[in-house]
Order: structure tokens, then C-alpha cells, then sequence
């Protein structure tokens, strides 16, 4: 049963076909698999959402029903939500400092990363998920096992 905490850029892929959905529709689909995200990642996948329906891609009635989707996955536990504390952003200003200057860790990774090395040393974490490949470059770095959902390789 693995445990898995999925970035923005590859939860989204589950909901929107696009590069990367058959790995993740994958993980989705194992027996016993539990699947995390953060409660940043939740608003940021409505953003996500909302911005495929302003480039065209989607159209606004498209992305309310996968919105919806969302919410009956969670609801139903498909998908637990971990809030980020004060401590995650405490170590995300250390994964900037030590990171930020060789890397690109957008500030809204920084956080999402933080809480998935703590799920990590909870013994809550298996994989991280991202199809960002700079934050999977950081969280690797870190110790995470990465599958990037763009490039399925298991490690």
C-alpha cells in the first residue's frame, strides 16, 4: 500500500488529460494507495482550472464538473488534504535559502515540500508526485523518491 503526496502539476493531470495522466490515473487506480495533498494544493488546483478555461483549453462548465470531481474524491477519501502549519513554512524559508539561489523552488512549492518531507519522517510518505521538474530536482535532494508523472520511471 503505497502513500503517495502529489504536487499541483501532477494532481491535475488525473482530472485534465494531458502529458503524464496515464502514470497518474495509474497510482489513482493501485488497490490500498493512499494519495495526499496539501490544502494549498487544493486552491491551487482550482486556479489550475481556472486557468486552462482563460488559455481555451477548457471550457467553464468543463472545469466546474472536474472541480466537482475534486470534491467527490475527496469527500469520499480518495484524497486526504494535510494543512500546512506554521513549521512547514519555517522549513520552506530553509528550502529557499539552501535551494533558491541553484534552483528554481517557486514559493508556492517551497510549503508543499516542506509538508512532504515532514509526511516523510511521519513515515506518511512514500513517493512525491510532481511533474514540475525543478521541484522534483529539490525534493529529490531532500531524500524524497520521485515519480514524475511526464517521465514514468519508478525509482
Amino acid at each position: 500500500m503505497a502513500q503517495y503526496f502529489f504536487d499541483t502539476s501532477a494532481i491535475v493531470k488525473y482530472y485534465h488529460a494531458e502529458v503524464g495522466t496515464p502514470t497518474v490515473s495509474a497510482i489513482f487506480a493501485e488497490s490500498g494507495r493512499t494519495i495526499r495533498i496539501s490544502n494549498l494544493g487544493f486552491l491551487e488546483i482550482q486556479s489550475a482550472f481556472a486557468m486552462k478555461v482563460r488559455s481555451g483549453v477548457l471550457r467553464e462548465e468543463a472545469a466546474g464538473m472536474l472541480w466537482a470531481k475534486l470534491l467527490l474524491d475527496i469527500a469520499a477519501g480518495e484524497i486526504e488534504i494535510y494543512k500546512i502549519s506554521d513549521d512547514h513554512f519555517a522549513t520552506a524559508q530553509r528550502l529557499i535559502e539552501q535551494h533558491g539561489f541553484g534552483k528554481r523552488l517557486r514559493t508556492l512549492d517551497a510549503p508543499q515540500l516542506a509538508l512532504a518531507l515532514d509526511l516523510a519522517d511521519q513515515s506518511l510518505l512514500d513517493y512525491f508526485v510532481a511533474a514540475d521538474a525543478s521541484l522534483a530536482e529539490v525534493a529529490a535532494i531532500e531524500g524524497l523518491k520521485i515519480i514524475s508523472p511526464e517521465r514514468p520511471q519508478r525509482p
